[in-house]
């Protein structure tokens, strides 16, 4: 019942995200804003699936391809909006990311993987937590953005390798399901502080 509670909690926030950065692009039709549609439509159809079908589905290769349209959506937004001299380039990394991580998943290639994931996974995190530190014309507060790209990149990674049969750190099997729905709660809530500050 606690993770049903948490993952409405989720979706709910996630769903206003995505008709916040519609109608951003409504006005602006700026590329950035779909980005982050991307990464939060995600969000909120991953969290219906997991009501729907219970964490069971977590190991499915096609719902961990899928998730990571949601870091990989999230940072690309910023490259867009905030770091315009590399975006081209991470747009390509991102691209190659999602196909490598697709591959290996869906292939079985469980050695690659093991790289794929936690590579792709991670610099994604780290984008989206540094790049709001270091945004410039950034409103005050989307350091909140930062603080939901921390917890998603532990969280992310984390169950990145227990998906691949390993441990990292403390985050054991059972720690990760037990702390995964308020972090995605806490995440989604801090995206909501930091992308909807308007100054």
């Amino acid at each position: 019942m606690k993770d049903i509670i948490f993952l409405l909690l989720t979706g709910l926030i996630a769903a206003y995200l995505c008709w916040y950065f519609f109608q951003r692009y409504q006005l602006h039709k700026a590329l950035h804003n779909l980005y982050y549609l991307m990464g939060f439509a995600v969000l909120l159809v991953s969290g219906l699936l997991l009501i729907s079908f219970g964490m069971g589905i977590l190991a499915s290769p096609y719902v961990l391809t899928v998730a990571s349209l949601i870091p990989l959506g999230i940072s690309m937004g910023l490259a867009e909006e905030y770091f315009p001299a590399w975006k081209t380039y991470f747009k390509w990394f991102a691209a190659v990311g999602f196909v490598a991580i697709a591959v290996t998943s869906v292939g079985g290639m469980d050695t690659l993987k093991k790289i794929a994931v936690p590579l792709f996974h991670g610099v994604a995190g780290l984008v989206i937590f540094a790049g709001p530190f270091v945004a410039k014309g950034a409103p005050k507060g989307f350091w909140w953005v930062g603080i939901g790209g921390l917890l998603i990149g532990l969280g992310g990674i984390a169950l990145a390798f227990i998906t691949m049969g390993r441990q990292l750190l403390f985050f054991s099997p059972d720690f990760v399901m037990l702390i995964l729905t308020p972090l995605l709660f806490l995440m989604t809530g801090a995206f909501a502080l930091g992308f909807t500050k308007k100054g």
